[in-house]
Order: structure tokens, then sequence, then C-alpha cells
């Protein structure tokens, strides 16, 4: 079987969505014809925002995975873990002058990310592995993305190696980099790191057709080498979870909850309406006082962060199943991992965002739910009464075409044809 080694720092007992992609497709890539190697940072040396332990039953034993130290930047936040950055700064955009200090020491004087102290323990053992393991397909998967450096230093080293850069969020352009407060030095290194990466992988992933668009316009002829392979679900993770209809109508969210995600114009239909707001995961104190000051307590469930497996139990048991976009100038191309996981269980979504977002195109291809305007709070009542009424049902074909395996069946392609080139 061949091999390919698969670079992350984000592995169990890590949590969130972003080590979900790789954990899954490694899980389904032996059916393909595919062995994933697992190369990732040593969990007692690495800065996870969240854990989920219960990840680590996820992948077969015959999975190899090695570990290996790094320099942890984020050491000084040990003893209170919650403090370490999460997406989007949901639980800890201090605006102090201590918070914008270490927010611009961070975003310029630890490029492209304060993870990066991984890297030279992770090349050292890669060159290993690849000679070891006699390793001809090396994919680096990113955020964080100092990671996509180590895939760069290889291909430089192993020039016959072929190299997949997976890139599962913007880098430059994501939408809370101006929060780092970087200086023209410290976007031209980043911007020459990025294109260095795009340039010179033989094959690049993205989530998303807009970030297939964003990628392609910073290197002249590179549209060609990047393939869109999108977040999707897992069917066995639903095996075995009965669903349980609420005694009221509720509606769920799961996740990051910062202040750039709006949930105004939900206040007004939320009280007018006979239901309950849930959410689920990591919320911003900010919007977590604005719900509770606008909606009766017996009409909003606050809940904290849970396992993967939980997450999947609160999805199930809801009415509704509620999705979120950042508000940013590019939130067009965001596309959450969450989104896949909603439509497995044939429940109705309502999406706050671009309505012609990726989202919002892959919610309408699959008749999935309505994606809506943040502040459209008449649109969005009335969508709220219309499901709350009748029965729904989405396109199951249209669905399943975001499984996992399904999924991976691309990437199998792609690593296939890289072997025989």
């Amino acid at each position: 079987m061949n091999k390919v080694l698969i670079i992350t720092y984000y592995w169990p007992p890590s949590g969130g969505a972003g080590v979900q992609r790789w954990l899954k497709f490694s899980k389904y890539l032996p059916e393909f014809g595919w062995q994933p190697v697992i190369l990732t940072v040593d969990p007692e040396y690495a800065a996870y925002p969240v854990t989920d332990y219960s990840l680590v039953a996820d992948l077969p034993e015959s999975v190899k995975v090695y570990t290996t130290p790094a320099l942890n930047y984020f050491s000084f936040y040990k003893k209170n873990k919650s403090n370490i950055p999460s997406a989007g700064f949901a639980n800890n955009l201090d605006n102090t002058f201590k918070g914008k200090f270490l927010r611009f020491v961070r975003g310029n004087f630890f490029l492209p990310d304060p993870r990066r102290g991984w890297n030279r323990y992770a090349f050292k053992k890669a060159c290993q592995l690849i000679e070891l393991e006699g390793i001809r397909n090396v994919i680096t998967t990113s955020p964080p993305h100092s990671t996509q450096l180590i895939g760069l230093k290889l291909k430089k080293k192993f020039p016959s190696i072929k190299w997949t850069a997976d890139l599962r969020d913007p880098w430059t352009d994501i939408y809370y980099y101006k929060q780092f407060y970087p200086t023209i030095l410290s976007k031209a290194i980043d911007l020459r790191f990025e294109k260095d990466v795009l340039r010179n992988a033989d094959k690049i992933f993205t989530v998303g057709p807009s970030l297939k668009t964003l990628f392609s316009s910073k290197i002249k002829g590179s549209e060609d080498k990047i393939e869109v392979i999108t977040n999707g679900f897992d069917e066995s993770d639903f095996k075995g979870i009965s669903r349980q209809k609420p005694s009221r109508f509720t509606i769920t969210y799961v996740g990051t909850l910062s202040d750039i995600y709006p949930v105004e114009g939900l206040i007004p239909a939320v009280n007018s309406l006979d239901l309950i707001l849930r959410f689920v995961g990591t919320i911003s104190e900010k919007t977590r006082k604005m719900l509770e000051d606008n909606i009766p307590a017996n009409s909003l469930e606050i809940l904290p962060y849970v396992t993967h497996e939980e997450s999947i139990k609160f999805i199930m048991n809801s009415s509704l199943l509620l999705l979120i976009i950042p508000l940013h100038q590019s939130n067009k191309s965001i596309i959450t991992g969450k989104l896949f996981e909603y439509m497995a269980t044939g429940l109705p979504i309502l999406c706050l965002g671009p309505v012609d977002g990726d989202a919002a195109q892959i919610i309408k291809k699959c008749r999935a739910g309505k994606t809506f305007v943040y502040y459209d709070i008449e649109k969005i009542s009335s969508f709220l009464t219309e499901v709350s009424k009748k029965s729904f049902k989405a396109d199951d074909s249209m669905v399943g075409s975001f499984s996992r395996s399904n999924l991976v069946r691309q990437i199998a392609k792609v690593l296939d044809y890289n072997n025989a080139d």
C-alpha cells in the first residue's frame, strides 16, 4: 500500500473542527489504497485552545502516529490554558493596552505564527520518515500556517516528493489578521511565505471555491493545481445516537461565537415565538451578556465547550440548527466545518451570513435550509415560523456527496495521479 505523510499540528487530544479534517480523512484513506503516516506535535509540548480526548479512539490502530517536541511560545499561559488564543479570539480579545501589545508582539515577532516553534523538530523527523518509510507524497495542513513552511523546506531538500499544501483558512486575508497590528515589513514577510508555499507546492487543497479564487489570484497560473476538497461529515459519528424530539422548538448553535458573529437579528424572533435558543461552545463575554440581557432565561441556554461526540448529540436533539458566518469583508469564502454535520442530521439550517457566499450555495444546492442577511428580522422570523409548522426534507443524495468517504475518494485520485507522475 502506498504511504502518504500527513504533517499536522492539531491532532487528538487537541479538540476543535480543524483536527477532524485529517483525522477523518486518515480514517478512510486505507480504503482507497493509501496508508497515512501522521507527524504531529507531542501533546506535552503543544498549545491547544481546547482538548477532546474522545477523538483519540477515532483512528484505527494501524495508522502510525509520530510526535516530536516543540518550543511552546504560549508557555506563559500554562497556568490558565483558557487564555491560549482560539479561532477568532472568541474568548480572549483583550483590548487593554497589554492585550493589544501582546497581539502586536505575536503579529510582528512570531511570523507566520507562534506555533512555528514546532517546525525544526518536525522537519528533522519528517526527513527521517521520508527515508525510513519510502514516502513520496507529503501533505501539510494549516492553520497554523507555519506548518506549510515545513512542507516548503521538505520540497527543497527532496525535490522528487509530491507536496500538497492543504489550506483550510485564508493566510494574510484571515478575518482577524489586522488584530495583530502587522507592520508593513511583517505583512510583506507573511505575504512572501504565503506566495512561496503557493508557488512551490505541487498541489493545493482548499475548502471552497472562493478560497480557490483567492489563492489562485496571488500566483499566476496556479489555478490548475488547486483542488477544492471541502470538509464533510463522518456517517459513523451518527450511528447509535437516537433522535429525541425536544419538548419545545429548539434552535442549536455549536462552536465558537465571538463578537463578529452577529446574533442580534435572532432576538426579536426568539422573543416572539415559544422556543429555546441554545449555544454550545466558546462564546465571548460581550455576546453572552447581550443575549442574557435581551432573551428571557427560560428561552436561552448557554453551555460550555463539549466533546465532539457530545456536540453530535446536541445537534441531533434539536428542531433547527443555527449557522452564523463571521461579519467580515471576506466572509463569502467561509465554510465552517459544522455545516456538513448539520446537514447530516437532516434538520433545517438557518444560516446568517452573505446570501451569495460559499456556505449559502451549499445549503441551497442541498436544499438544507435558508440563508439570510444578519439583520433581516422579518424574514428570519417568517422562516422560523414556517419551519416550526411543517416538516422539512433536504436532498439526501446531495448531502451524501459531502460524506468523508466520498471526499477521500477525491483525495486518493490526486495522490494516485502524483504517484503515477
